[in-house]
């Protein structure tokens, strides 16, 4: 993993992040609290996108030179991880403040 894929993740999940909490209302977490719950889903959900389904920069290349289709594919990874993971924190937030 390059540091280029690893930024691409960590932003698409903070954005992945903030698109929960607003389509969400419930369980949002606040802009902050969306972002930092992104931002490690966005890691995770990039690296298991990348590992499990061997999808992502070529070996030994760059995220940038293995072409579009490794960098839609770690934006949709770290887009899905970061509002899974605010979902889930969201989730346990409302089930802890009752």
């Amino acid at each position: 993993m390059d540091i280029a894929g690893l930024l691409i993740q960590l932003a698409s999940g903070a954005l992945g992040g903030n698109v929960a909490g607003s389509l969400l209302k419930k369980m949002s977490l606040g802009v902050v609290g969306n972002s930092l719950a992104g931002i490690v889903g966005g890691g995770l959900g990039g690296q298991i996108l990348n590992n499990v389904l061997g999808i992502g920069g070529g070996a030994g290349g760059g995220i940038l030179d293995a072409g579009i289709g490794a960098i839609i594919s770690q934006v949709a990874g770290g887009g899905i991880g970061g509002g899974v993971v605010m979902v889930i924190v969201g989730l346990l937030r409302r089930m802890f403040s009752r």
